[in-house]
């Protein structure tokens, strides 16, 4: 094959495709808008899971690397009240389909993993648009030119390839979070830490509010705990917070959780970090396109959607299927191109509809687990 494939985004899922087309033999470049690798903190945890995630890695013969950094123990999972009663505590017995990973070290292993140079840093995308003769142009913030017979955006919620094969935008989902950090927990955080527990967080919220309000966290590597705020609260509420005076957002934000534990809002007013505004977003259930010869999209630029921890399982998939198909089709892109797309839409479709009703009904989907079978039988305070 003598196509060379241009891909807007270093995320996880620009990088599978990366990966899994050098595999296979066939040139690739990545364009990203960030500096460097490390220009930015690449997220938190993901448990990257059996029947998407890890078939991605393995398509990329990358699993052995996927295993070393394997935090162990954090597929544990304890769901308490606002109260602080435990209700469900489930231990990591080393059998679960989904280990947890830091999503920096993830990204860095498909990085190292590339030939020099694969990756241009400081490529900002300021338009695109197809030229007469079916290519399409790239142009950069920095005046730079790229000209390409295959583009494949890569390149999220905000993607600029996406005007080329669709006019959607991402809308508010009506929910946001909001992130906080507790580092050296086991000495500055002990009751924070012995809350959290060793893996995962699930805190819900009293009666009909279950669904529009509670609080995630992860133990991530080390003594870190990340926690996650989330509020179903409008755009306009959220802009009302002054997010640049940390001490009066903590205190705004806490202040929703009035009457709860101390050891649960402790996540929110011990914080050694200000705290962070992630708004949700998504696209329509279903998105798709007519097929425009020579470009795709992956990952959140094709189906973003609020999360429920699929989102980069889906991504790396899209990933390698496409640079998968490519390599089935070397002659005909187009074959290529419509092979993954009849796959992706049905897919991304399903997986939106459950993300947006696992957000929608997070509290009483862990109630209802709790009530047929799953509930522990703690009912002490969990600190």
């Amino acid at each position: 094959m003598t196509t060379h494939v241009t891909i807007i985004g270093a995320g996880l899922g620009g990088l599978t495709l990366a990966r899994v087309l050098h595999v296979n033999g066939i040139p690739a470049t990545v364009y990203e808008a960030e500096a460097s690798p490390m220009s930015r903190l690449q997220g938190g945890m993901l448990d990257i899971h059996d029947y998407n995630g890890q078939l991605a890695l393995k398509a990329a013969d990358l699993m052995d690397e996927f295993r070393s950094i394997i935090l162990e123990g954090r597929q544990a999972t304890r769901v308490i009240n606002w109260d602080g009663t435990v209700l469900m505590e489930e231990p990591d017995d080393g059998t679960g389909g989904r280990p947890e990973v830091q999503r920096g070290e993830l990204r860095q292993i498909l990085l190292d993993s590339l030939p020099d140079g694969t990756v241009r840093w400081g490529h900002k995308v300021s338009g695109t648009r197809t030229l007469d003769d079916g290519r399409h142009e790239v142009a950069f913030a920095d005046g730079s030119v790229v000209v390409t017979d295959l583009l494949v955006g890569a390149d999220g919620a905000w993607s600029r390839v996406r005007p080329l094969l669709s006019d959607a935008t991402p809308e508010y989902f009506g929910r946001s979070f909001v992130e906080t950090y507790l580092y050296e927990s086991e000495s500055r955080h002990p009751v924070a830490a012995r809350t959290v527990g060793g893996g995962s967080l699930f805190v819900l919220a009293p009666g009909e509010e279950a669904n529009g309000k509670w609080i995630g966290a992860h133990r991530e590597r080390g003594e870190t705990l990340h926690a996650y705020v989330i509020l179903a609260k409008p755009e306009e509420w959220f802009a009302s917070i002054d997010f640049t005076d940390s001490a009066a957002a903590t205190a705004r934000i806490a202040a929703e959780f009035d009457g709860w534990a101390p050891e649960i809002t402790a996540l929110i007013t011990d914080t050694d970090t200000a705290p962070v505004l992630r708004p949700l977003n998504w696209l329509p259930i279903g998105h798709r396109w007519d097929r425009v010869p020579g470009v795709t999209l992956l990952g959140d630029a094709a189906h973003l959607s609020p999360p429920d921890g699929e989102g980069a399982n889906l991504a790396m998939q899209d990933g390698a299927e496409l640079a998968l198909a490519i390599a089935a089709h070397p002659d005909d892109i187009e074959a290529a191109l419509t092979s993954y797309e009849e796959a992706l839409f049905p897919r991304s479709a399903a997986a939106s509809t459950a993300a947006v009703a696992v957000n929608e009904a997070m509290g009483q989907m862990l109630i209802d687990g709790l009530d047929h079978g799953e509930r522990g039988e703690r009912s002490e305070r969990s600190a």
